[in-house]
């Protein structure tokens, strides 16, 4: 299954350091079919200690995680909805992700210039999501001038998407996200054919640096920056998630073993540079969940979209599973671990038998029968 996630950023926040960094954790092309050598692109694995345990317990030859595509877009600035920098190929490009990872600064460095000249993370998100917003009018006013025919001539359909572009025109305008508009049933057909920047799912990702003045850390625990104020009182007003990183950590501690990097990190005063959360809120903020196979040839994490049926979530290990599902042997990951063997879980009767309308979970185990 291949969803990336658009990693955007005005310049000199971050952008290609975290991409550096995440690239770091990449998996191997050649088990991944939608894998592309494009160096614009990672397909990095998603951190999950389940899949380590339950390989350990089978003692298997290859352990295969669940992956996430990243993809690295052109920097942003102001006027790009109007073409200007590499506006035009940005938009481009954001427009093929399924999600969006907006990096934001929250350092201040005098060797690494703003473009503004100052920190102020929700300036910047303003100015980003203001082109964006911009985008998403252009196009939604291109369509609504496609539809006055059709809606003139009372067509049902035409009339349920231009009372759809009437509220995201309303929205949009007053500056607020696409996404910040609820569509019903018969509404969310003409929002997903819009393909709208703003109506994909964000996630802000706050980039720190070791050694620098970050906006979480000044003032103590009792008085904080008032631009970190600020931009937290952003994400609860708005409902917005984010995840703090240092892409920089990763990036110094590359070419180091496990154990110098954990002992570099103690003398960094770090214990995580945050890339591992990110990756894990990605993959979730595209409504991604994991099933397991075990076995002592491999342990495999597979990827499949939240709410699919078992026949569905057999598609992601060959398409011809759909068709021949017969049943699914499921099990817990844990309730394996715990009870030892496959043997002695039969014998609990800890596997189930489910059949075509069952919803597969997180965490499950499963063996198809086709």
């Amino acid at each position: 299954m291949s969803l990336s996630i658009g990693i955007v950023g005005l310049p000199n926040v971050g952008k290609s350091t975290l991409f550096n960094a995440l690239t770091k954790k990449s998996v191997a092309a050649e088990n991944y079919p939608f894998c592309t050598i494009d160096p614009s692109i990672g397909v990095v694995a998603v951190p999950d200690e389940r899949l380590v345990k339950l390989s350990e317990f089978s003692v298997s030859a290859k352990t295969i995680p669940a992956a996430v595509e990243f993809v690295d877009i052109a920097g942003l600035v102001k006027g790009a909805s109007e073409g200007e920098g590499l506006g035009n190929k940005f938009l481009s490009n954001i427009r093929e992700t399924d999600a969006i990872a907006q990096v934001v600064r929250i350092f201040e460095d005098q060797n690494i210039i703003h473009v503004d000249g100052k920190i102020d993370p929700v300036k910047d998100i303003e100015v980003i999501n203001l082109e964006l917003v911009l985008a998403d009018l252009q196009t939604i006013t291109k369509r609504s001038a496609n539809l006055n025919k059709e809606v003139r001539s009372g067509k049902k359909e035409a009339i349920i998407e231009a009372g759809l572009i009437e509220r995201l025109v309303r929205a949009l305008e007053a500056g607020k996200l696409a996404s910040s508009i609820v569509a019903d049933e018969f509404e969310a057909p003409f929002l997903k054919q819009l393909c709208l920047i703003t109506a994909k799912p964000f996630i802000y990702v706050l980039n720190k640096k070791a050694g620098a003045k970050n906006l979480d850390e000044i003032g103590g625990d009792t008085v904080k920056d008032d631009r970190w104020t600020k931009l937290i009182h952003f994400f609860s007003e708005t409902k917005a998630g984010h995840v703090i990183v240092d892409a920089g950590i990763e990036q110094e501690l590359k070419d180091l073993d496990a154990e110098d990097k954990i002992e570099m990190r103690e003398g960094l005063g770090v214990h995580d540079d945050g890339v591992n959360d990110l990756i894990r809120k990605g993959y979730e903020l595209l409504g991604l969940i994991t099933y397991f196979t075990t076995g002592e040839d491999e342990t495999r994490a597979w990827t499949i979209k939240r709410g699919w049926t078992a026949p569905e979530a057999g598609t992601a290990i060959h398409g011809d599973f759909k068709e021949k599902f017969v049943r699914a042997e499921i099990i817990e990951w844990d309730k394996l671990l715990a009870i030892r063997s496959y043997a002695a879980a039969r014998e609990k009767g800890l596997i189930r038998t489910e059949g075509k309308e069952y919803i597969v979970k997180d965490g499950e185990v499963i063996e198809f029968k086709i």
